[in-house]
């Protein structure tokens, strides 16, 4: 069983920033990705950003520029470092890993709240 704890979320005014972490722990594959989605009330979860153990990072167009995701390998932990923060970077924020291929072994932590005042 493969388990994701979020923490860091909270609420901070337009302009701050969060650093959010997420640790993984379980019957892990080493090659892995690890991301971070969120969903806003009333719309879908969308991708922030993901990073695979060798490092290679991706990010969402509106998360260019503001965030900056990093991981830990030996620790299974992945960051996400969110600076000049919106109000409407206000969701829920889910962290994510997978691997494999036919089949692919996806799980999902529970989240962490990120609230942004303007």
């Amino acid at each position: 069983q493969v388990r994701l704890v979020e923490s860091g979320g909270g609420l901070v005014q337009a302009g701050g920033s969060l650093r959010l972490s997420c640790a993984a722990s379980g019957n892990i594959a080493r090659i892995n990705v690890m991301g971070w989605y969120r969903q806003a009330p009333g719309k879908e979860r969308e991708l922030v950003a993901t990073i695979t153990n060798g490092g290679i990072t991706s990010y969402a167009d509106s998360a260019k520029g503001r965030v900056s995701i990093s991981r830990d390998n030996a620790k299974n932990t992945v960051y996400l470092q969110m600076n000049s923060l919106k109000p409407e970077d206000t969701a829920v924020y889910c962290c994510n890993i997978r691997w494999g291929y036919r089949p692919v072994y996806e799980y999902w932590g529970q989240g962490t709240q990120v609230t942004v005042s303007s």
